[in-house]
């Protein structure tokens, strides 16, 4: 079956074509402007970033294929945690289909940034090791699939020490993995996270002050929204007091991790405030798309990208 109608089956045949999506240029393929059902490749205002396996039901499980689809969706960015893991001639391989496609790519996963094993807290040298060798890797993969950002977790809390000397090792620490990760160009995004009261970096107001601590363009704020609302609330103004230390997003709806319009967080205004302040400072963000989807199927990622059309329907 050929590409294109592969995916109009896809979605025609469930009769859920995107009313209100913009189109942009022409659509998925040329000769399909007088088709009933078709999805129109969407003009997002933002660059929201897909996983690998978020739209596998639709454009099977190939890599290549599914980066395709996402840019026929009208999705000019993606983001995979597990780069790194990768075949380094695959990492090759997407970034040069990324490239083809005009799909830029967000954050990977330090592997051994800091974990619960080797917390950047406890300030030991064989921990630093393993972070300083994992910003080394890092450095090699983002020049293979083309991001010049990574994701580092400082780990859990090393509760036989003061918080303030927990401070001071993990910026000693991200000190030197900038370092590194500068001369290769490459930004690393702290996360704060919410998963369990054991991780040493919990909010973005803690985040920001390492980052001003650490001093240095290669260290910023991964601003994981859903995470940040469990954790703090108060979503627009931690992103305006954080703004100067932001340096990517990560989008999930709160309860349930899933799309946005799922759950409380009003997405249409956050992304609104945050179009308007990156356009008026000339910057461009990357939203990671770091969540669920809470329908199963073919029809759970139709759902999906309609909840993106809603959210980014904001008037500017």
């Amino acid at each position: 079956m050929q590409r294109r109608n592969f995916v109009k089956s896809t979605f025609g045949a469930a009769g859920l074509g995107l009313t209100g999506a913009s189109v942009s240029g022409a659509s998925i393929a040329e000769n399909w402007h007088s088709q009933p059902n078709f999805l129109a490749k969407n003009n997002f205002k933002l660059k929201y970033a897909p996983h690998f396996g978020m739209f596998e039901n639709s454009a099977g499980k190939d890599l290549i294929d599914q980066l395709k689809f996402m840019a026929d969706m009208g999705f000019t960015a993606m983001e995979d945690n597990g780069m790194m893991g990768r075949d380094p001639a695959l990492q090759t391989k997407l970034g040069e289909e990324m490239a083809r496609l005009g799909i830029t790519m967000g954050v990977f996963v330090l592997d051994k940034g800091g974990n619960g094993q080797n917390t950047l807290a406890a300030g030991k040298q064989e921990y630093i090791d393993i972070f300083l060798n994992g910003c080394k890797k890092a450095v090699e993969t983002a020049k293979r699939c083309n991001t010049k950002l990574t994701t580092v977790v400082p780990g859990d809390f090393e509760r036989k020490l003061p918080i303030g000397i927990q401070t001071g090792n993990v910026i000693d620490a991200l000190r030197r993995g900038a370092d590194i990760l500068a001369a290769g160009n490459l930004t690393m995004v702290l996360e704060p996270l919410s998963d369990t009261p054991n991780l040493f970096l919990r909010t973005s107001d803690q985040t920001y002050e390492i980052c001003r601590a650490v001093n240095s363009p290669s260290c910023k704020i991964l601003f994981d929204i859903y995470h940040m609302q469990k954790n703090e609330g108060h979503i627009i103004p931690h992103i305006d007091w954080c703004w100067s230390e932001i340096g990517y997003f990560q989008i999930g709806d709160n309860p349930g991790r899933n799309e946005p319009t799922t759950g409380e967080i009003n997405y249409k205004n956050v992304f609104k405030h945050i179009y308007q302040k990156q356009k008026a400072e000339n910057k461009e963000f990357i939203f990671g798309m770091e969540h669920g989807k809470s329908q199963q199927g073919k029809e759970g990622e139709v759902a999906l990208i309609k909840a993106y059309v809603e959210s980014d329907s904001f008037t500017v």
